[in-house]
């Protein structure tokens, strides 16, 4: 709590003040160019998206909106008779095609630390091209920006011919 001596818009302000929610300053949408360009860019990336909504309950605690992680369809990740993908399958954390970036705890409490020991893959640069843009859609720096261009409860699915926007149900 903290009090309060100022103004808005030009009326004298005073009491307590109550934080709310500590959002992520918000990041020109420009940014995003040149990551989603590298996937974009890419002939062995056929599509790929995310997921962005606000809980609807969150065991008491405030219902805020957020993007999810990527997902990443390549020419390898193909449905089969034998194997089905779904977006789940698709995440980075242990990508069919792309590879994958191993980390492990080192040290004690509290001064652990979650290290990365190195990418195994076919091609880190493309899996690195895939994790810049997750990073950068799940800071929470472009939030305002993807709420507005595609909305609330969405599946954002992006392809070379454009972007396509579906309603998303989630629990």
């Amino acid at each position: 709590m903290t009090l309060l001596k100022s103004n808005f818009l030009g009326i004298p302000v005073s009491g307590e003040l109550r934080m709310g929610s500590s959002r992520t300053d918000q990041k020109p949408v420009e940014e995003l160019a040149p990551l989603l360009q590298a996937l974009l860019d890419d002939p062995t990336i056929t599509e790929f998206g995310w997921t962005q909504y606000t809980p609807y309950f969150n065991d008491g605690d405030v219902c805020e909106f957020s993007v999810g992680e990527i997902w990443v369809r390549t020419t390898e990740d193909v449905d089969s008779d034998e194997q089905e993908f779904d977006d789940y399958d698709l995440t980075l954390w242990a990508h069919p095609s792309l590879g994958r970036v191993n980390y492990e705890y080192r040290g004690e409490w509290p001064n652990r630390e979650y290290v990365e020991l190195g990418y195994e893959g076919p091609n880190e640069k493309r899996y690195r091209n895939a994790k810049a843009l997750n990073e950068a859609l799940t800071s929470g720096a472009y939030e305002n920006a993807l709420l507005d261009a595609f909305g609330d409860h969405a599946l954002v699915t992006v392809r070379e011919a454009g972007i396509e926007v579906e309603f998303y149900s989630h629990d």
